[in-house]
């Protein structure tokens, strides 16, 4: 099945919205590296398009009704979204789901060292990376300092222009014959992904000068001590804006499209809406790179005990209702895929390959080898999908993620799927996925807008 490319198809005016809706799109992106700063401005854009705190509804015993516009935070790290619709919610809810956590560094608790008049942050890396891929490129500085007093600082050190970079270096290639005989995921190791952060030392010390040095410039400028590292959440990530790609400037390059290529798109669909038929929901979430544990994940109760506080400002307050809308659900697991390389074709099958270009990518399922770990979706749901998305001519394309035996990877789906709702991937294709730079093409980007807006209106 031979699917065009999708700029082909474009007149003038649909142009131009392509290329507004990706201007808005880098601005996300050069704002939110972090999962809390994404939750942070998607709280200002549902704010400034209606939306409530869910929190102010509970407290001021607020009823709810149809074409009311509530979000839910959870510790800053993931929000919900919810446009009550005009049906009973008990037929269920459509819902977005992605996540806003990409793979990164993170500062560790007892970070700072000194060695041969280098200071050095010490880090643990997130997620699936090529360690070798973070060498040797500018890095900054993203998170929150809490003081004992529960102060919080917020740093970003590195995004200026006026800002300094961090880096972690590696061995020239004059001295690296012995490195380069090294299988790829060894050239270097986890441990030596320290952050290079200083070498000035600090006047009449004559130990750890340069370390010293560094925590005066942190006490001067942001009044964070040494132990306040044990109460921080720094994320070294690769420093720098998003930009164009292409000399057609037909793509764009930017750290964290995965996933914020399809958080963005679940975003910007879900806030053009005044009023829908089935109600409405959005979920942005954390730690999908890690296997969606812990308490901001898509694994924690937040999203179950969200919605059963709106049926309760609904006026419903039941157990098997909570359970009926859930069951009743459908739901698109917005998530990245595998984009083909020509040049590393041996990894992927051709004929169920994403392609870019080729509009929003169905996943039938995920998982990895046979299928271990997926959600795989029911026939008569994509066939309803399918149905939706040509009425409203949003171009789509279905994939795997590359060869049967080559490996594989998950998303969230399985978990929604756990409530017996109908879930499938649905998302963005992507170039370079996991790498500090990643590329997606403007044109999916747009019909993933598309594709988002007809599901929930579906």
């Amino acid at each position: 099945m031979e699917r065009k490319n999708i700029w082909l198809k474009y007149d003038e005016t649909e142009l131009q919205k392509v290329e507004l809706v990706n201007k808005e799109y880098i601005q996300f992106l050069n704002s939110g590296k972090t999962e809390r700063e994404c939750v942070k401005i998607s709280v200002d854009m549902a704010e400034k398009n209606g939306y409530k705190n869910l929190a102010d509804i509970i407290k001021n015993k607020t009823k709810l009704k149809a074409g009311d516009k509530v979000y839910a935070t959870n510790m800053k790290k993931a929000i919900i979204l919810f446009l009550i619709g005009e049906n009973p919610i008990e037929e269920g809810l459509n819902i977005l789901g992605a996540h806003i956590d990409s793979p990164r560094l993170d500062v560790k608790q007892n970070p700072l060292y000194e060695d041969t008049e280098l200071a050095y942050l010490d880090t643990h890396y997130y997620g699936g990376i090529k360690k070798y891929q973070w060498v040797t490129i500018p890095l900054a500085i993203h998170g929150v300092v809490v003081k004992k007093d529960g102060t919080v600082l917020e740093l970003v050190i590195g995004e200026a222009d006026t800002d300094p970079v961090m880096f972690i270096s590696d061995l020239l290639v004059h001295l690296s014959q012995e490195q380069m005989e090294k299988k790829a995921n060894k050239f270097i190791e986890g441990e030596d992904l320290n952050v290079i952060i200083g070498n000035k030392p600090l006047q009449n010390e004559e130990k750890d000068a340069v370390k010293k040095h560094i925590l005066k410039f942190l006490k001067d400028t942001y009044d964070i001590d040494e132990e306040d590292f044990i109460s921080a959440e720094l994320e070294i990530v690769p420093a720098g804006k998003a930009r164009e790609a292409g000399l057609d400037k037909s793509m764009i390059m930017a750290y964290g499209h995965d996933d914020r290529v399809c958080a963005y798109t679940s975003l910007a669909a879900m806030l053009e809406f005044q009023h829908v038929g089935r109600t409405a929901c959005t979920i942005l979430v954390d730690k999908e790179e890690i296997g969606s544990v812990g308490a901001t994940s898509m694994q924690s109760k937040f999203f179950e005990n969200t919605v059963a506080e709106i049926l309760n400002a609904m006026g419903v307050n039941s157990d098997l209702i909570l359970r009926r809308t859930l069951a009743n659900s459908r739901m698109l697991s917005s998530d990245v895929s595998a984009a083909f390389d020509p040049v590393f074709a041996s990894a992927f099958e051709k004929k169920n390959a994403a392609y870019f270009a080729k509009g929003l990518v169905l996943n039938k399922f995920t998982g990895s080898r046979g299928k271990s770990g997926s959600n795989d979706a029911n026939a008569e749901y994509i066939g309803q999908l399918r149905q939706i998305l040509d009425q409203q001519n949003v171009a789509y394309q279905t994939a795997e993620l590359g060869k049967v035996d080559f490996g594989g990877g998950g998303t969230i789906a399985y978990i929604l799927s756990l409530y017996g709702m109908q879930v499938i991937d649905c998302g963005v294709a992507v170039l370079n996925m996991h790498a500090p730079w990643e590329v997606v093409s403007k044109a999916d980007v747009y019909e993933a807008i598309k594709g988002y807006r007809a599901f929930l209106l579906s």
